[in-house]
């Protein structure tokens, strides 16, 4: 793959740090869950201004690693909001959902003292909230049941969400025939998470999918259902055919539970009833993890970065997958390189040949060297490096990474221009997501990337 030009007028950096080798086949992309309303992407950390907006800049580059699709998750009014401005933004690129995450549904709760349209989680107060909840869980600390659901406030929150998804399809500016506005192509992020009820407790996460999947399945043109899951897979199921039958038979555009760890008879489940799954960092932490993405099959399959989280960590078991990657595409190399070699040395060394032929034509006594050239007095031999120097200048050398980065990486402290930040997951980042699914399952990158498209255009109608 040849290196893109750096496009100087939106000031996005082109210029990988790495490339790929060449394949006949070029990947691409759509990244059903990125969170790049969160103002991480604007250089706000923590409610503080920490390096210049570049989401230019990560846009730029999912673009140049072949993921033009980006799907914005909205999960709770502000970030739906903000994700539907990136829509008219970078359009044709960025899509949105919107949706009320069980992590933001503490608004549904009777305690509650926030407007819910400036709240983004319980939980998270002053600064931290407006960044959207990490993917990790965390039983410190549970809000147990107990402080009940306001049913007057829930009713107008569902107004409220019923509002903003009509406005959004009636400002769209463009239609597919699979969505009914471009821009807004999924409702949620919605659903449970039992593994983090520091944020909200079970039974306000409980009303708040209810609610929400009521709403769902009462729009005129419904939307696809863009659904979280976490350790609570038997009341999850349960709503969702409370709603829909037990069958889905009544979810007209389907949907996708994202970042998806739960374990393969879950999994199974959810496929079973016409659900697909979606794939990120988060699902290769452990062997049992992979050997559940081993069991999804392509015709269900999606995948995700999630960013700025679940980014793969040399921690995690698919790291493994990436290593063997590369250390084939690099045996791929060599071997192309050493071929072209032979090639080129081949070609020269019958140059040599004619050429010393034609000398020895014109001038009988010129007496041909080794290499078919005349003998030149004095001339030296050049001598090879001394072992130890050899040996000290491997040790100079920079260990490189069993899996390098394809841009540079720097501290949000040190930050320019073209480079990520560590510890930012990005779009960009998919195409190890795709490398990881395809070495569990034995497949090709090709197989991967061309099933996880077709099936998120088909359920989303991002390809317009």
């Amino acid at each position: 793959m040849a290196e893109p030009n750096t496009n100087q007028s939106n000031g996005v950096s082109t210029t990988p740090k790495n490339t790929p080798p060449t394949t006949t086949y070029t990947p691409r992309y759509i990244d059903i869950g990125i969170n790049l309303a969160d103002p991480i992407f604007r250089g706000r950390y923590h409610g503080k201004s920490r390096h210049p907006d570049d989401l230019k800049g990560v846009v730029g580059r999912a673009i140049e690693v072949g993921c033009s699709k980006l799907i914005v998750t909205g999960s709770s009014f502000k970030s739906s909001r903000d994700a539907l401005k990136l829509a008219k933004e970078f359009p044709g690129t960025v899509f949105a959902t919107a949706g009320i995450h069980p992590c933001s549904s503490s608004i549904f709760s009777s305690t509650h003292h926030k407007h819910h349209d400036e709240s983004q989680s319980e939980g998270e107060g002053g600064e931290e909230a407006e960044h959207t909840p990490a993917c990790g869980p965390d039983p410190t600390k549970p809000i147990l049941d107990g402080d009940g659901v306001d049913h007057a406030r829930s009713t107008k929150i569902m107004t409220d969400l019923a509002d903003l998804i009509t406005q959004a399809r009636s400002n769209s500016t463009t239609t597919t025939s699979n969505s009914p506005a471009a821009e807004l192509v999924a409702f949620g992020e919605f659903g449970l998470d039992y593994d983090r009820l520091h944020y909200c407790s079970k039974e306000v996460q409980l009303h708040s999918f209810a609610a929400q999947l009521q709403l769902a399945a009462s729009l005129t043109l419904q939307l696809p259902l863009f659904l979280h899951s976490r350790a609570a897979h038997a009341d999850f199921v349960r709503l969702l055919q409370e709603a829909f039958g037990p069958r889905l038979e009544r979810l007209e555009k389907g949907g996708v539970v994202h970042s998806f760890t739960g374990t393969a008879e879950e999994m199974r489940e959810l496929m079973g009833l016409g659900l697909y799954i979606g794939i990120n960092g988060c699902s290769f932490k452990t062997v049992e993890n992979c050997e559940v993405v081993r069991e999804v099959r392509l015709d269900r399959l999606m995948i995700e970065t999630d960013g700025p989280w679940c980014e793969v960590r040399p921690t995690h078991e698919g790291w493994r997958y990436l290593v063997e990657w590369e250390v084939k595409a690099k045996a791929e190399a060599e071997a192309a390189a050493a071929a072209a070699a032979a090639v080129a040395a081949e070609a020269e060394t019958a140059a040599a040949a004619a050429a010393e032929a034609e000398a020895a034509a014109s001038d009988p006594t010129a007496t041909p060297g080794a290499e078919g050239e005349a003998v030149k007095p004095g001339r030296r031999q050049r001598q090879k490096k001394p072992q130890q120097q050899q040996q000290q200048a491997k040790k100079n050398q920079k260990k490189e990474s069993e899996v390098p980065e394809r841009y540079k990486v720097v501290k949000k402290e040190k930050w320019e221009e073209g480079a990520m930040v560590k510890g930012r997951n990005e779009p960009c980042t998919i195409e190890r997501i795709a490398k990881i699914v395809a070495g569990i399952k034995g497949v090709s990158v090709e197989e991967v990337c061309e099933a996880a498209w077709a099936n998120t255009v088909k359920v989303f109608g991002v390809d317009s």
